[in-house]
């Protein structure tokens, strides 16, 4: 019989062996790739429709967004309005983001009522308008957005430091402006969505309880349609600024300054990565990060600092962003160099390194927890043209990391000349 006085045994997380569930794959007709998790307790279903169609691909800055959001405001059959109201009829909720490489349409709804519903998603991807005054509208949101972010230091600070570390020119570093919004046009708009949209590269992916023909629906909406393309990608050239320390007047009645201390850094193919994301949660990348811990517990400087490694497909950058009063910006700055100084000369100690670790493993328990987040872990996977073997990989790493590789890539990055810095005020 089992003794309840007694507690059980406490089990560190990096103690647990975590398996990625394998997706079902498939091709439609016309050889467009679909993956799909068939499982879940809930009646649901979540649909990613995946086109090689960011802002990488635009010849006109802004163009790629303005497509992608507008996608939705019309179509040969039915207006902005009656495509809304049907979605909402079926309580199902449909989303649009654009990046850099991709831009996505993705679905959410109940799992029954996909074979009304997927019929909508190929009309918008093939006879979409975009009607003139739809695209106005766009127009005047986004400059009035962009003129009320323009007086926020932190919005600032995050479009320039990117510029300083890509350079103005590469899809990573350029930035849109009230001009560029402007100079959008309908056709511009018509050419990047028969190029891209039309004409594109796509790939699917899909999660929950997915019904029995699942596959012969989407085949019969999207099998004889022109998805599987091959689209040229532009490869871009990193321009560094030339100046390394940078400081920016905007906003002269405001109490706070943002922070971004930056260095160009390899992308997740590089052997350096797995062990950086490691060194980066433990120095800012987490809540209970030295970061934190010194420049919000301790001097009581800022809310919140972070550090992040960006994960572009093409390149990276080591970032560590924040905002503190503007009496204390400089303050701040120097504890973060004196942060990676001590990374640098220190061996980090087994009990913190553990804490970490456990942290990390916690992480990745809740990134395959449910059919959702388990397709979403194979997305990042496939689209960054990694495979399972990455993610077992990165997983061996955060158990394995020791104290003296870490203080090793410490020396190797963590060195202050290699850092663009942006003080914002």
């Amino acid at each position: 019989m089992l003794n309840r006085t007694i507690a059980p045994p406490i089990k560190d997380a990096i103690d647990f062996d975590i398996t990625l569930k394998d997706c079902t794959r498939m091709s439609l007709s016309n050889g467009v790739p679909v993956y799909y998790i068939n499982d879940g307790a809930e009646e649901v279903a979540m649909i990613d429709f995946v086109f090689e169609a960011g802002n990488n691909y635009e010849n006109k800055n802004g163009v790629a967004v303005a497509t992608n959001h507008l996608i939705k405001n019309g179509t040969t059959k039915r207006n902005a309005f009656e495509i809304t109201e049907y979605f909402e009829y079926y309580g199902a909720y449909l989303s649009r983001k654009c990046y850099n490489e991709t831009a996505s349409i993705t679905l959410h709804c109940l799992a029954k009522h996909l074979k009304e519903l997927l019929p909508l998603i190929r009309e918008l991807i093939t006879v979409s308008i975009f009607p003139q005054s739809e695209l106005e509208i766009f127009q005047q949101n986004s400059i009035q957005r962009l003129s009320v972010n323009m007086l926020k230091c932190d919005f600032v600070a995050n479009r320039l430091i990117d510029q300083y570390l890509y350079g103005p020119n590469h899809p990573y570093g350029r930035v849109s402006t009230k001009e560029n919004v402007e100079a959008i046009t309908r056709q511009d708009v018509l050419d990047f969505y028969r190029d891209f949209y039309n004409n594109a590269k796509c790939s699917i992916f899909s999660a929950g309880k997915l019904p029995a023909d699942f596959e012969e629906l989407l085949d019969f909406q999207f099998g004889d349609l022109s998805l599987n393309n091959k689209i040229i990608t532009v490869k871009h050239t990193r321009e560094l600024a030339l100046q390394k320390k940078h400081f920016i007047r905007n906003d002269h009645n405001g109490v706070q300054g943002a922070i971004r201390i930056g260095r160009p850094f390899p992308d997740r193919k590089h052997p350096d990565f797995k062990k950086a994301i490691v060194l980066n949660t433990l120095y800012g990348g987490y809540f209970g990060s030295r970061l934190m811990g010194n420049i919000r517990e301790d001097k009581g400087y800022t809310y919140g600092i972070h550090s992040y490694l960006e994960n572009h497909l093409e390149e990276s950058s080591w970032v560590v962003s924040t905002e503190a009063g503007k009496e204390v910006c400089q303050a701040t700055i120097d504890e973060v160099y004196k942060e990676m100084e001590l990374l640098r000369n220190e061996p980090i100690n087994a009990e913190e390194l553990l804490l970490v670790k456990n942290y990390m493993m916690g992480l990745n328990l809740g990134y395959i927890d449910g059919p959702f987040q388990i397709i979403s872990r194979w997305k990042s996977l496939i689209l960054n043209q990694l495979d399972e073997n990455y993610f077992y990989d990165s997983i061996r790493v955060i158990k394995e990391v020791t104290s003296k590789e870490l203080l090793e890539l410490a020396n190797k990055y963590l060195v202050p000349e290699d850092f663009f810095e942006l003080l914002v005020i």
